[in-house]
């Protein structure tokens, strides 16, 4: 079974973010960058399913700038076969993102496609869907657990309601939740032997791919700043802030 896996380069979730000081976007200039956490999981379970005999190939795919090939490095250093970069300057939005995989999906014909159900600086949680829609296959969304039995994959979802499993017919669409496993971390040797796997780039040109984007960003600017809370001598003066001061009862 072929195994394809997106993912995704992101501002370290240790880094606090901050904007621009013209507010056109965010500051990237000397942040750290990482593996999207929901990638990781993506890459972690494929490799899981390649190490129990389940997966034969893990082709990890990521589209951006040429800088992105380190966060492909860094998933052929976890496990992953051979990697696939899209080439582009511009940032596509989650249906321009979801029609270059469709066209590697076309180009690789993979068995299973496992992403991340969302990426933590978008948040958008759609790219997986869309994928599914476009290349006409079943999904199987925030999944918790994955189980492969013959041409048949059994995910359980994680909704609102508690759990959820489906069974889906490959090839089939897997977006990843955080409890579906706990990525490794990338020992020495293999960071070494990952600097040696095949690397392939192609452009949005030759996957024949329209970027242009339908939405545009307006301003980014950071919360408001909570004001202090107060201590309160008493129930009643609780009570009394409550109902004077915040008007919530």
């Amino acid at each position: 079974m072929k195994v394809l896996v997106a993912i995704k380069r992101v501002v370290d979730y240790n880094v606090k973010v901050r904007p621009k000081a013209d507010g056109s976007d965010v500051e990237l200039n000397n942040v750290k960058m990482s593996l999207n956490p929901f990638c990781e999981i993506a890459v972690e379970e494929a490799v899981r399913l390649k190490e129990a005999g389940t997966a034969s190939e893990i082709i990890a795919v990521s589209i951006g700038p040429k800088v992105v090939q380190e966060q492909l490095r860094t998933a052929l250093a976890l496990g992953a076969d051979r990697a696939i970069m899209v080439e582009t300057d511009s940032e596509p939005q989650p249906l321009g993102v979801a029609k270059l995989l469709k066209a590697i999906v076309d180009k690789e014909s993979p068995d299973l496609i496992i992403l991340g159900k969302q990426s933590i600086d978008g948040d958008n949680n759609q790219t997986g869907q869309m994928l599914a829609a476009l290349a006409g296959i079943g999904q199987g969304t925030f999944a918790s657990n994955i189980e492969v039995a013959d041409s048949t994959l059994n995910v359980t979802r994680e909704v609102d309601g508690g759990l959820q499993t489906v069974t889906l017919t490959l090839p089939a669409v897997v977006t990843t939740d955080l409890r579906l496993n706990e990525p490794r971390y990338a020992s020495l040797p293999n960071i070494m032997k990952a600097k040696k796997k095949p690397l392939d780039i192609f452009t949005p040109d030759d996957l024949a791919v329209n970027l242009t984007n339908t939405v545009s960003m307006i301003k980014v600017e950071p919360p408001a700043e909570r004001q202090a809370g107060i201590k309160v001598a008493s129930v009643d003066e609780l009570v009394e802030k409550l109902k004077n001061e915040a008007k919530v009862i």
